[in-house]
C-alpha cells in the first residue's frame, strides 16, 4: 500500500465530514482497494468499492455516490470541481536513470519535458540532470485538464505544445502518449524509459498508415453512428451534433462503455468516436468495423485534407 496515500485520504475524508466512502481505481490499482477499504473501516468509515472499469479522471463512478457521501478516486489528477469527489493521484518517486542512451539522440539545446501523472513529479529532477549536460529543459505549466507541470493525457497534449521546444523528451513507458504528442505537435519526440534508461525516437508513420487504411475502409459505409460518451469527463454532444450534420445518414449514439459487442449489435458499418480519443487510435483492433476520430471523419466527408491530419483532443 506504499503508493496509496492512506493517511491523507483519512485526513481529507474526516475534514469533509464524510462517513460513507466509495473507492474507485484504474485496473493497475484495483487489487489494492480491499486493503484500503479495511483500513478505512478501522477508522470508522463505511466503504463500498466500485468494480467497474476505470480509464481516467474523466470516468468517475458518480453512480456510487448513491451509497456514499464521498467518492475516493485513486490514480489520477483532478478533473472538474465536484465536491463529492476526492481525487488522489498515485505518483512514483522515480529515480532518474543514467542519460548515456538519451544524450546522443538529442539535437538540443532546448528540450521540452513531458510525462503522465505517474512520473510527472520527477520531471524537475530530470531537468536538473539535463542541465548538467548543457541542455536547456522546459517544463510547461499546468492546465485545467492537466494540473501537474509537464503532464500529458491521452486526450490532451497542451504541455507538449506549450514548451515551445522543437524537441521533446517523454519520461515514461508505453508508446501511446509519446506518439500522440508527436502527432499533436509535429515535433520530434524521444522516449526515455524511467526504469531501464532505454531511449528511442518516436516513429509516427506506422500509426498514420493504419489510420489512412481505416479511413479508406470507411468510405464504403452508407451509415454512421456518432458515439457520445455518457461519462462526465468525455461527453462532447456539441461536437457530435456538428459531425452528424456532415452526413445525411449519421445518427448520434449514447454509450457508457464502448465495446466491440455493442458496436456489432447496433449494426452501423462505421462509427465516429467523440468519447475517449484513445478508443479510435488504441483500440481499433477490438472493433470489427472502422471507428474514426472526429478529424478523420472530416477527412472522409471532404471537410479536411489528409495533409491537415490532427490527433483528437479534449481541450476544455
Amino acid at each position: 500500500m506504499s503508493l496509496i496515500p492512506t493517511s491523507e485520504i483519512i485526513r481529507k475524508a474526516k475534514m469533509r465530514g464524510a462517513q460513507r466512502l466509495a473507492l474507485q481505481a484504474p485496473e493497475g490499482l484495483k487489487r489494492r482497494l480491499p486493503d484500503l477499504a479495511e483500513e478505512l473501516r478501522r477508522e470508522g468509515f463505511s466503504v463500498v468499492i466500485s468494480g467497474d472499469p476505470c480509464y481516467g479522471a474523466c470516468d468517475t463512478a458518480v453512480d456510487a455516490l448513491e451509497w456514499a457521501d464521498l467518492l475516493i478516486h485513486l490514480g489520477h489528477t483532478p478533473l472538474g470541481d465536484d465536491p463529492r469527489i476526492l481525487f488522489e493521484p498515485v505518483c512514483m518517486e522515480t529515480e532518474i536513470p543514467p542519460l548515456d542512451r538519451l544524450i546522443p539522440l538529442l539535437k538540443g539545446p532546448a528540450v521540452g519535458l513531458i510525462s503522465t501523472v505517474q512520473h510527472a513529479p520527477s520531471l524537475p529532477r530530470l531537468a536538473d540532470e539535463l542541465r548538467r549536460h548543457g541542455f536547456h529543459p522546459v517544463i510547461a505549466a499546468p492546465s485545467p485538464r492537466t494540473p501537474l507541470p509537464g503532464q500529458v493525457l491521452g486526450c490532451t497534449y497542451a504541455a507538449a505544445r506549450e514548451t515551445g521546444a522543437e524537441e521533446l523528451v517523454y519520461f515514461g513507458t508505453g508508446v501511446f502518449h509519446p506518439i500522440g504528442s508527436a502527432i499533436a505537435t509535429g515535433r520530434r519526440v524521444i522516449v526515455l524509459d524511467p526504469f531501464t534508461g532505454d531511449a528511442s525516437a518516436v516513429v509516427t508513420e506506422r500509426l498514420l498508415r493504419r489510420r489512412f487504411a481505416v479511413i479508406e475502409k470507411a468510405r464504403s459505409a452508407d451509415r454512421f453512428g456518432i458515439i457520445v460518451s455518457q461519462k462526465s469527463g468525455q461527453e462532447r454532444m456539441r461536437l457530435a451534433e456538428a459531425l452528424a450534420s456532415l452526413h445525411p445518414r449519421a445518427e448520434i449514439v449514447l454509450l457508457r462503455e464502448v465495446t466491440g459487442d455493442q458496436l456489432i449489435n447496433l449494426g452501423f458499418p462505421c462509427y465516429v468516436n467523440t468519447a475517449c480519443p484513445r478508443l479510435a487510435l488504441d483500440d481499433q483492433i477490438r472493433f470489427s468495423v472502422p471507428v474514426l476520430s472526429p478529424p478523420e471523419f472530416e477527412i472522409l466527408c471532404g471537410r479536411r485534407e489528409w495533409d491537415d491530419y490532427m490527433i483528437d483532443e479534449i481541450i476544455a
